[in-house]
């Protein structure tokens, strides 16, 4: 059986209700429910977790990562300035595919830090601008490695 961990980082707890013209009205348990069903149809387990605390993401990946076959992760800002979250990924052994509901590249024009991502390098792939169907293509990837 496949494990996948589901790490959502600081700030995707107010999925829903945080700027939905941006991010979009579906919550994040709505989105962990969403890929729960899907990685259960698989006969997989996906274990999620949130926290907007960058050491405990850290302390939660360096935990569950090593007995997992995948990581969907949406960083949320760290994914501009974290190089812990980036060597922490890079130490893993596990797949990492990078999800974000917005689309990063096109926010940037506005916002100027968000053309920087940090985080992707580390990542077997990167995910954005897809709304919440892009960790549903995540999974979709990370369950298809290797059998």
């Amino acid at each position: 059986m496949k494990k996948l961990l589901v790490v959502s980082g600081p700030n995707l707890n107010l999925l829903g209700s945080r700027e939905p013209d941006v991010y979009g009205r579906t919550t994040l348990p709505e989105i962990e429910a969403m890929v729960k069903e899907r990685v259960a149809a698989a006969g997989h387990e996906a274990l999620c977790f949130q926290s907007n605390s960058e050491g405990a993401i850290l302390d939660f990946l360096q935990r569950e990562a090593p007995a997992a076959s995948g990581i969907v992760l949406n960083p949320g800002a760290l994914t501009h300035y974290s190089y812990a979250l980036y060597d922490c990924l890079r130490a893993l052994q596990t797949p990492v595919v990078e999800v974000h509901l917005s689309n990063l590249y096109a926010r940037a024009e506005t916002e100027h830090f968000r053309s920087r991502n940090v985080t992707a390098p580390a990542a077997v792939g990167v995910i954005t601008g897809l709304g919440p169907r892009g960790y549903l293509l995540a999974v979709e990837y990370l369950l298809g490695r290797n059998g």
